[in-house]
């Protein structure tokens, strides 16, 4: 290539790199950062735990819950919770509240197996759970793999009772079976959708009868009285009770390099995660901080701990009160990210992808500009402005990132809360984290990419 040619490409060709061929030391800072990450993703598998587990890493910071009543100066730090299974934190900033607050909105809720209300049966002198999944999972995947059980229960007295079974090294686990390849013919030739159905995801969990063996659905019985002497509860307490069954499975580094991080429920944890630390490491930003932990984006961001209801628009209509500021002006001055992830690209599937526009593990956190399927449905699509406007922000902070997209335009698609959010009349754009085998019971992200997302998010608020 002639050098006039060369330094013309440099100058106006571009492409992402590998962070690690490009920084030497970003691999040890991220390293060191997916420590705490994977603790985090060991103690909190369901909503309620995320929310719990923020709370209390809010509290150990100095936050306090919001009062309405009170009057709040810049660096003041609050949290609201919301029915237990949704969190919002701000830190108060020196601007003006009618001059827009930056928002950083991740969900807590991941793909699982719920229990149905009426859970409990025997059949040939075996116990199960019937359990309804819940978002959108490939059945397959969880059939024969150590499942543990997490809930509530609201006993008819008002008592909470929180269960957890599975995770200890002392605790039994759960499983549902699959046939034997020597019997499995015929399920051979389902289509792999179909090779599991929903009403074959059975968990077992039991297979002794109480010691009255002359009792009707005495493995029935004997599991239930398990159940009550541990936690003091009944059939009947099934239907005042939120029951998930997740992977029994701990965070562990993936490959030799231990450059990878191997678990479940890292969409969308693993952006929830630095967006937490983010928000607790910044001290007096100019415009108010608001970091969202919310709940059933996995099934469209429905119900009132999801972002489709008003929970964080009241939110910003109570510090707008506070501040005595119109919460619309509030709004239409407002930026936020959506974090959530996106499909790195797999050389195994290269068909379902389009690679100039895929993001892919250890070049950075990703930008997507547009979620969705085929035409953009179900999108919020960033304007050109606020794009420039992050890409700044990311670029002035040494954060390295990637364009994204999730998959070939005609092959599927998926959305994020950011839609919601634009409904707020407020700009938004999904910044994420690539990853692969997404909704699977096991995910994989790089710890680079991790850690070049908290990066972003510090400088979003700062």
């Amino acid at each position: 290539m002639p050098k006039d040619a060369e330094k013309l490409s440099k100058e106006l060709l571009f492409s992402y790199k590998h962070v690690a061929k490009e920084d030497k030391k970003e691999f040890k800072k991220s390293d060191e950062f997916a420590v705490a990450y994977k603790e985090f993703l060991n103690k909190a598998k369901t909503e309620r735990e995320c929310v719990a587990l923020a709370k209390e890493m809010l509290t150990k910071a100095g936050y306090k819950e919001f009062d309405i009543t009170k009057k709040y100066k810049a660096g003041d730090k609050v949290y609201k919770i919301n029915r237990g299974k949704a969190i919002m934190a701000t830190t108060f900033g020196s601007k003006d509240l009618n001059e827009g607050i930056r928002i950083n909105a991740a969900h807590i809720d991941s793909p699982r197996l719920d229990l149905k209300p009426n859970p409990l049966y025997e059949k040939n002198e075996l116990a199960f759970f019937k359990t309804h999944y819940y978002g959108g999972i490939r059945k397959y995947q969880w059939v024969t793999i150590p499942l543990a059980m997490h809930g509530v229960v609201i006993k008819k007295d008002g008592t909470k009772v929180e269960i957890n079974i599975g995770e200890a090294e002392d605790d039994p686990i759960f499983m549902i079976s699959d046939l034997l390849p020597h019997l499995g013919m015929k399920q051979g030739d389902r289509k792999l959708a179909e090779g599991i159905t929903g009403e074959e995801l059975n968990i077992i969990v039991a297979s002794l009868p109480i010691d009255d063996t002359d009792i009707k659905d005495a493995v029935k019985l004997h599991a239930m009285k398990l159940l009550n002497d541990r936690y003091g509860i009944t059939e009947r307490d099934f239907a005042r009770a939120e029951i998930e069954f997740v992977p029994a499975l701990k965070a562990r580094d993936m490959g030799f390099d231990r450059s990878l991080i191997a678990a479940y429920g890292q969409d969308d944890r693993i952006c929830a995660y630095p967006a937490l630390v983010a928000e607790i490491e910044t001290k007096k930003p100019e415009h108010t901080t608001l970091t969202v932990l919310a709940d059933k984006e996995e099934i469209g961001s429905v119900g009132n701990t999801g972002l489709h209801s008003n929970f964080v628009y009241d939110f910003i209509s109570m510090l707008a009160t506070n501040k005595k500021a119109d919460v619309r002006v509030v709004c239409e001055n407002s930026a936020c990210l959506s974090s959530d992830v996106n499909a790195a690209y797999d050389p195994t599937f290269e068909s379902v992808f389009e690679a100039n526009n895929s993001c892919y593990l250890n070049h950075g956190c990703v930008l997507t500009k547009y979620t969705g399927a085929r035409g953009k449905y179900s999108s919020s699509d960033a304007s050109a402005e606020f794009m420039a406007k992050v890409i700044d922000i990311m670029e002035s902070a040494g954060v390295h990132w990637q364009i994204g997209e999730l998959g070939a335009v005609d092959v599927g698609g998926g959305g994020t809360v950011a839609q919601f959010v634009a409904m707020l009349n407020i700009d938004v754009v999904d910044l994420g984290i690539p990853v692969l085998a997404m909704h699977a019971p096991c995910e994989v992200a790089s710890k680079i990419d991790l850690y070049n997302a908290y990066k972003a998010f510090k400088a979003f608020y700062a």
